[in-house]
């Protein structure tokens, strides 16, 4: 019986196994991106004087976005609804929980009659805290050292 030789040690490093890999992360990155923006975008009004809200950001915070072509809608859940059907979703979005405040964000265009609208609903549900969600503007940020609002 012939013994048989090993093959021949390879001097290379196999990159075929990290390209996969760096593809598969690449991909659930774009995919999950998206997703991890809280609400509808839209472009925020500018603001001299804003106020920073971390609360806004947190995953559990109910927030209404009004866009300029007149669309609401409610997050978590990101859900299109008319201005009159949020007192009833908001209301049990806040049944126990201790933070009763809601944050509004609304395109710089978006008609003034809508916002106040949703505002409306919104007191109508029981709601006495309500945040409105601004941007700073290029002129404020400069005289405040570049430190940001919402």
């Amino acid at each position: 019986m012939k013994k048989q030789k090993a093959p021949p040690t390879m001097n290379e490093i196999n990159v075929t196994p990290m390209v996969d890999v760096m593809l598969v992360l690449l991909i659930i990155f774009m995919v999950i991106t998206p997703m991890l923006t809280k609400g509808t975008q839209v472009d925020l009004v500018k603001t001299k004087s804003a106020i920073t809200m971390q609360a806004a950001d947190k995953e559990d915070a109910i927030l209404i976005a009004v866009t300029r072509n007149g669309g609401v809608f409610l997050s978590p859940g990101n859900l299109k609804l008319n201005a009159d059907q949020l007192p009833e979703k908001v209301k049990d979005l806040l049944t126990n929980k201790p933070d009763k405040m809601v944050y509004i964000k609304s395109d710089a265009r978006a008609r003034y009659g809508l916002v106040e609208d949703v505002i409306d609903n919104v007191r109508a549900a029981g709601v006495d805290q309500i945040g409105l969600i601004t941007e700073v503007s290029d002129k404020a940020k400069g005289l405040a050292g570049g430190s940001g609002g919402q």
